[in-house]
């Protein structure tokens, strides 16, 4: 029953950065809060802000280096890790997997070597909880790649291969925006 909750409240929390990043309007809006801003680059690593304390919400967003099978045409893959300091939400990981996932399935996650169990729900993969977010954010942050691997409601195995030289840098900028301590 925890876990369902904590994977309820994963899926909202994360839903709404996803929302806030897809949101970004084509042309600048004179003095609107809720445009993202870019607060850093990194590499390939971008960090945002949007809105204005206390409902500031920070987040970094990357995407792969390397995608298989590199033939399926697939929507929009990146990895995101936002910060929502007045939900008291902080390293919130997701994963757009660019496809509707297997039902039930879930995605694995290995950075240099250390793995994590992700579950998927529709177009996305998730962390279980606060400290799996917590404890993938520092493998992110201290590491050289991440390889995510899932099923397609079809049944198509995919690896995504994200490079991660820069998202510490990029993650620094999110954390100092949204006053996180490290």
């Amino acid at each position: 029953m925890n876990r369902i909750l904590a994977a309820s409240v994963a899926l909202c929390l994360a839903a709404q950065s996803c929302v806030v990043f897809a949101a970004e309007p084509a042309k600048p809006a004179a003095k609107d809060s809720a445009k993202p801003k870019t607060l850093g680059e990194a590499k390939d690593w971008s960090a945002y802000g949007a809105g204005e304390k206390p409902a500031l919400v920070c987040y970094v967003v990357g995407h792969p280096a390397k995608s298989l099978p590199a033939k399926v045409s697939r929507g929009r893959i990146a990895l995101q890790v936002t910060h929502r300091p007045a939900e008291k939400a902080f390293n919130v990981v997701s994963f757009e997997l660019g496809y509707t996932a297997k039902p039930g399935s879930s995605a694995d996650l290995d950075i240099d070597g250390k793995k994590f169990s992700l579950f998927t729900n529709k177009d996305a993969a998730w962390t279980s909880d606060a400290a799996t977010d917590k404890a993938v954010t520092i493998a992110l942050a201290k590491g050289r790649q991440a390889v995510l691997k899932a099923v397609s409601e079809h049944g198509t195995a995919t690896t995504d291969t994200y490079a991660l030289e820069g998202f510490g840098r990029a993650l620094a900028f999110a954390d100092k925006a949204c006053n996180v301590k490290r």
